[in-house]
């Protein structure tokens, strides 16, 4: 991938914020073997990870952007000790992952989104109890652990109810006192605010902000750019398993806002008329996004050129709706990035 159009790719890869290096990756990859087939079974390796490197300083929030599939997962588990690296090495607070296993796990947190990972039979006070007993929290020092963790997270007062009367926000809120329990100072946040109604996911979004201000670092996954722009000191974007591109929310968006972005409103868009767009000359991206009742085309043009009534002439047969302009944003560069990878 060429450098000039995201010249935040030409930054060394363990450029910080001039802090001290609190989670290193360095050329991690990671292959499985996978079977095939039902009656003639064979197997062929899978690269999941395929050189990645990456560095986190102190403080810091960074932001691991990327489709389904491109490691995201993967990577994580080798940086948390889950998975050991077929090559490479991970280092966290300067001691490596695979020698140092036991070392790590103890200094850092791990929270994931979804229903996973909590007793829902239990309240969220029993919970947290059974959990800081896993963590070995003293036991002098449980009772106010606990408690200043549930007014952190906002659940003071809700504490004695049981998880399963909880909405997905609250549980959400509750994996995270449960990742701090042991109060450990590298947090990895993997899709901490998936399937959560607004209102909840903005309080989540104030929690996580919160935590970088406590002294934490944090390494956050998300599908959300909006929430990655606002959140994150810089950003990775990995897609096949390979780092594409890294800098800051700006930096990234410096690669498309020299052109614009057309936005369409379309009912019935065929892929012909998609790679008929695509064709056009300085049409750089176009997407198809369904939002519910419409699809929505979104055309990524060079800089200094008009291509509006040039595109609509490309949607014959093609029900058009709102047609609008507008600047790119980080989705938008994330889009160009992994569609070129």
């Amino acid at each position: 991938m060429s450098t000039e159009r995201f010249p935040c790719l030409k930054f060394p890869v363990f450029r910080t914020l001039g802090r001290v290096n609190v989670v290193e990756a360095i050329e991690l990859r990671r292959t499985y073997r996978v079977t095939t087939g039902a009656m003639r079974r064979r197997s062929h390796d899978v690269e999941a990870v395929r050189g990645v490197s990456f560095a986190i300083g102190e403080g810091e929030l960074f932001g691991l952007l990327g489709p389904n599939g491109a490691g995201k997962t993967t990577t994580i588990k080798m940086l948390i000790t889950l998975l050991i690296p077929t090559s490479g090495s991970a280092k966290i607070l300067g001691r490596d992952v695979v020698k140092d296993a036991r070392w790590v796990r103890e200094r850092i947190g791990y929270v994931f989104g979804g229903e996973r990972g909590l007793y829902e039979r239990l309240s969220a006070l029993d919970n947290l109890r059974y959990f800081a007993e896993l963590y070995a929290v003293e036991p002098r020092r449980q009772r106010a652990r606990i408690h200043e963790l549930l007014d952190l997270v906002g659940l003071k007062g809700r504490e004695q109810e049981r998880v399963e009367g909880y909405s997905r926000g609250m549980r959400q809120r509750l994996h995270i006192a449960r990742g701090l329990l042991h109060d450990p100072p590298v947090l990895f946040l993997d899709e901490p605010t998936i399937g959560v109604d607004p209102v909840g996911a903005r309080e989540l979004r104030a929690l996580i902000a919160s935590l970088t201000q406590a002294g934490k670092t944090v390494l956050l996954t998300t599908h959300y750019m909006f929430e990655a722009d606002s959140l994150c000191d810089r950003i990775a974007v990995i897609a096949n398993g390979e780092i594409v591109a890294q800098g800051t929310p700006r930096e990234l968006k410096a690669g498309v806002e020299a052109g614009s972005v057309v936005e369409v409103e379309v009912f019935g868009i065929d892929q012909p008329s998609v790679e008929r767009v695509l064709a056009l000359d300085g049409v750089r991206t176009a997407v198809v996004e369904e939002h519910e009742q419409r699809q929505l085309l979104v055309v990524q043009t060079a800089p200094g050129v008009e291509l509006t009534h040039a595109i609509l002439s490309q949607l014959n047969g093609t029900t058009v709706g709102r047609v609008s302009s507008r600047e790119p944003t980080l989705e938008d560069a994330y889009v160009q990035l992994v569609t070129a990878a």
